[in-house]
């Protein structure tokens, strides 16, 4: 059935504020939790915190008193649905369990986008974004087992698979090389937005995670891994949030969030295997009908334009958490060798790239090939799930 969330009424404002007992959720259970579950909850700790965020940025360039008021409004809500999604991740898992399934999210969401993505161009830098998360899957599954001594299946549970992508080393490029063109927000899909939206907000969340999560490892190895990551997770908003048309005013900005948030919670909410946080993702889908009216009518008062002028009439079909290893493989067979030069990709190591590898590397191997010589001296093997065979890449295939 299509829904429109412009034609749904939520929950009135005045009755969206939750006491402590109702924010104090119960976590789900990491050792038999859907693996998905916990990849939807980060996902939309993303967005909430992208949500609030950006409506600080938005307060902080507003002269009108009324109109820093109601976001305060709204954005309190945020901020609560925020720490109720966060909270539901378990405190006994470690910071690199929680880094492992935020690496999961990043491959196959970004998988599932690039694979329903309508603008070649769009598709095209998902595609180069994912095969890079999907490294960095495979070296933090690397140093889980060295530091932790347990392996990275008992959090991805099969449904993606651990290996070589584009080799981490290859990921630090010119800061200019990072800035993509932007979608012609008057002719794009209303699909291509929500999907930039949506990549953005995960990525800068994982960034967000690395940057305050790193220095807390005592193993010199762990932290120079998260501080490698970290700069590229930089390199990776930079390179998303670019795709974002410039041109949209403030308040299209706001509509977007807050459709993409419906768009999400609506999603989930239908493909939800554990009941409890289904749930949640029901009520945080009838507060967020109403953010988006409340949006919708700064739209009209500010902008004097309609929001269905540049809102999708109904949601489109449903983010999927799947497997994307069929298509993964596809891209780890044709687009290993890519880097970026300008607004475009190429495949040859051009100079702007060859001097930003030798000033970033100093001539030494970086964390993320220490780790894996670490790993090497420690186990005699690298750590890998691979349940559909051999590297699509000769050259990555274990020696």
């Amino acid at each position: 059935m299509s829904f429109n969330p412009l034609e749904q009424r939520g929950i009135p404002l005045d009755r969206q504020l939750r006491s402590w007992r109702e924010l104090n959720v119960k976590p789900i259970d990491p050792d038999h939790c859907d693996p998905y579950t916990r990849c939807r909850i980060i996902t939309m700790n993303g967005i909430e915190v992208e949500a609030i965020l950006f409506s600080h940025q938005l307060a902080r360039h507003t002269r009108d008193p009324e109109v820093k008021r109601q976001l305060a409004r709204t954005r309190y809500i945020e901020a609560q649905q925020q720490k109720v999604v966060n909270w539901l991740l378990p405190g006994v898992s470690s910071v690199l369990e929680t880094t492992i399934a935020y690496e999961q999210v990043a491959v196959d969401l970004t998988a599932w986008v690039a694979r329903m993505e309508p603008d070649p161009y769009l598709k095209q830098a998902y595609q180069f974004g994912v095969l890079e998360d999907f490294d960095h899957l495979y070296r933090y599954a690397n140093l889980y087992e060295m530091i932790e001594h347990r392996k990275a299946e008992s959090i991805v549970d099969g449904l993606t698979e651990v290996m070589p992508g584009r080799p981490t080393k290859f990921h630090h490029r010119n800061p200019v090389d990072n800035v993509r063109d932007p979608y012609d927000k008057d002719a794009t899909n209303p699909l291509s937005k929500l999907h930039a939206l949506t990549i953005l907000s995960t990525e800068q969340q994982t960034m967000n995670f690395y940057m305050n999560t790193g220095p807390t490892y005592m193993e010199p190895i762990a932290r120079q891994l998260y501080q490698e990551i970290g700069l590229i997770e930089e390199e990776h908003v930079t390179h998303y949030e670019s795709l974002v048309d410039p041109g949209e005013t403030w308040w299209e900005q706001l509509v977007n969030h807050e459709y993409n948030e419906c768009y999400l919670y609506h999603s989930f909410m239908e493909q939800e295997s554990d009941p409890k946080v289904k749930a949640i993702w029901e009520l945080h889908l009838n507060m967020e009908l109403e953010h988006l009216h409340v949006a919708c009518d700064l739209m009209r008062r500010h902008d004097g334009r309609d929001p269905e002028s540049v809102l999708a009439p109904e949601l489109p079909k449903a983010v999927t958490f799947e497997p994307n290893k069929a298509y993964l493989r596809e891209l780890l067979d044709t687009q290993m060798d890519l880097t970026t030069l300008g607004a475009g990709y190429v495949r040859e190591a051009h100079e702007r790239f060859e001097q930003m590898q030798a000033q970033i590397h100093g001539g030494e191997e970086p964390p993320s090939e220490r780790v894996m010589a670490e790993h090497d001296a420690m186990f005699g093997r690298e750590y890998r799930v691979q349940s559909e065979g051999e590297h699509p890449d000769p050259a990555m295939r274990e020696k």
